[in-house]
């Protein structure tokens, strides 16, 4: 029996019933689909992290007070340890290391911000003049802080954008005074919208330099030392002489963690590559199940075909060849499964952010390859016990059969 002819039987074997074998495919049909969406939304999820952090500024570095660990552990630290980072710090930083560009000191804390009527609670950053081109931050009217009024301590304040609507509306904030906490402040820009990230709505906080927001919350505490360096193949040697500058003035003792955008990235993609591995791990479960239900189906089929096995072996055909028939079958549930198990799950990969539009995606090819070799494993694996249940059966006892 030639490879056209078994094939041909095998079309003819599984047309006949095409519900059953529709059936049978579903199961490889879902695990392929969902094995390819899960992993689509784990790969966009990490495309979607580095982007944000490409939009925060890049060859970034920043310090944040206390000893931590920045793979997610916690060292706790000694009770005699300094605990906080100071203005100064960021000062001598910027003028003893080579491989910096800048260090800003940044302040954070929450305020009521209030004009005429309207008031709401905010987030409020201090920083420095170098902050927003820093972090890609841009005002959409008015300007930015400058080094007069961070070396004055000058009483001003930038909105942002939501900010700027929900206390003024459609009129122009600049120059107006507000109210933050028990001061005044004038308004001296209004930021272009930048939307959520990371969680952070740069929309919905209120810029003022360092020294004003120190004095507003009545702290010499800062929130973290933001670091631009000069490129990214001095990451490694601004880190270190960073530590070195700060153990000096720390009494010697590390009581800061410094952390680069690789390291907070690394930390995230480890977080997210075993969730993606999980999931496409319960995904893979179905894949199973289907292959399970191919065996099944198969294993009834044979019995249903029993007669139709002695008669094909009465007239000379092998074994071999009633295995590969069956085989053949098996084989065909399950690519058939996996194709379209494909065309749904790339479909909708990438129909998905469309209608949620918080939820990235990115189609992964391997993923898209692995899950096809592995249902069509699936079937191979699953339809060689029926196969060759079926050629070893006696053709007298098989034409017998009732």
């Amino acid at each position: 029996m030639d490879i056209v002819e078994i094939l041909s039987l095998s079309k003819d074997s599984l047309m006949s019933n095409r519900i059953r074998s529709f059936l049978t495919m579903l199961g490889v049909i879902i695990g392929v689909a969902s094995v390819i969406m899960l992993v689509s939304i784990g790969e966009g999820a990490r495309t979607y992290i580095h982007r944000e952090l490409g939009n925060l500024g890049t060859n970034i570095l920043i310090v944040v007070p206390g000893k931590t660990s920045a793979k997610g552990g916690f060292h706790p630290p000694e009770s005699s340890t300094i605990r906080k980072l100071v203005y100064d710090d960021a000062l001598i930083i910027k003028r003893r290391s080579r491989h910096i560009a800048d260090a800003v000191p940044v302040v954070l804390g929450s305020a009521k911000v209030k004009y005429l009527n309207q008031s709401r609670d905010n987030s409020v950053v201090g920083a420095t003049e170098t902050y927003f081109e820093m972090r890609n931050l841009s005002v959409e009217s008015g300007r930015f802080i400058s080094a007069s009024d961070v070396d004055s301590k000058r009483k001003i304040c930038i909105l942002g954008r939501t900010v700027k609507k929900d206390l003024f509306g459609d009129r122009s904030a600049l120059g107006e005074l507000v109210s933050i906490g028990d001061s005044k402040y004038r308004v001296v820009g209004v930021m272009e919208k930048k939307g959520v990230t990371l969680g952070i709505d740069f929309d919905d906080i209120v810029f003022m330099p360092t020294p004003s927001a120190q004095e507003l919350f009545d702290t010499d505490r800062l929130f973290n030392i933001t670091i631009k360096v000069r490129s990214s193949q001095e990451i490694k040697e601004a880190i270190e002489e960073i530590r070195q500058i700060l153990i000096r003035r720390h009494a010697g003792r590390e009581d800061f963690t410094v952390m680069s955008q690789d390291e907070m990235l690394g930390v995230m993609t480890r977080v997210l590559n075993i969730m993606t591995a999980v999931l496409a791990g319960i995904a893979g479960i179905s894949l199973v199940v289907g292959g399970i239900g191919i065996m099944n189906i198969m294993l009834v089929s044979v019995r249903e075909r029993t007669r139709e096995i002695g008669i094909r072996k009465a007239l000379g055909a092998k074994n071999r060849d009633i295995l590969v028939q069956f085989l053949v079958e098996s084989m065909t549930l399950s690519i058939i499964g996996g194709t379209v198990g494909i065309a749904l799950g790339v479909s909708v990969a990438v129909g998905l952010p469309f209608f949620l539009k918080f939820l990235p995606s990115q189609i992964s090819w391997w993923a898209v390859l692995i899950a096809f070799f592995f249902s069509a494993s699936v079937g191979i694996f699953f339809g060689v016990y029926p196969a060759r249940k079926a050629s070893l059966y006696d053709p007298i006892k098989a034409l017998r059969y009732e």
